[in-house]
């Protein structure tokens, strides 16, 4: 497998990938706090258990099951 390249963008101050990640994951705790990554967790997890209770649905819906 050939290695990936750590290259920066010459005289742009680029970013790998990870670095911009870390950076964006900073600044949105800073700004917005612990309560927000709360909250959005929690919105997360409805929408999984509502996904995942609709497949189930559809499934009992075929007769599959």
């Amino acid at each position: 497998m050939a290695k990936r390249s750590r290259a920066r963008t010459a005289g742009k101050g680029g970013l790998t990938v990870a670095e911009a990640g870390r950076k964006g994951g900073t600044t949105v705790r800073d700004r917005y706090g612990h309560e927000f990554y709360e909250e959005i967790g929690k919105k997360g997890g409805r929408k999984v258990r509502d996904l995942i209770a609709a497949g189930r649905r559809a499934v009992a819906r075929r007769g599959g099951g």
